[in-house]
């Protein structure tokens, strides 16, 4: 093989690996859009079937374990209703406006914890 065949085919790689890294970088794009409106419908199937509940089973009582996990998933509820509408939910940037919308990956952890 000469010298110019082989420049050829590392340069032919090359770019075939630059086209690769570019669809990589729109399909983690995508992937972040995907989970951050998974974690919105959540939200809203959640608020949708509260308000269906009948009126008999809001009884007043006690916060057990369960209760408890619920109060503390509105406060979830309340920091992913910030987040879609603009602002920084993470510690470094807690309450500035995220530009132009861009996807915060600190803000995205920590919507997306368990």
């Amino acid at each position: 093989m000469d010298k110019k065949a082989i420049f050829t085919q590392v340069s032919s790689l090359e770019k075939r690996i630059g086209e690769l890294h570019d669809e990589l970088v729109g399909l983690k794009e995508q992937l972040a859009y995907l989970i951050e409106e998974n974690h919105y419908l959540h939200v809203e199937n959640d608020n949708l079937r509260k308000r269906l509940e009948p009126e008999g089973a809001k009884e007043r009582k006690e916060p057990s374990g369960k209760d408890r996990k619920q109060m503390v998933g509105e406060g979830h509820e309340n920091l992913a209703r910030l987040y879609q509408e603009g602002f920084h939910i993470c510690n470094t940037h807690y309450g500035s406006i995220r530009p132009d919308g861009d996807d915060c990956l600190f803000c995205l952890s920590f919507l997306h914890q368990k």
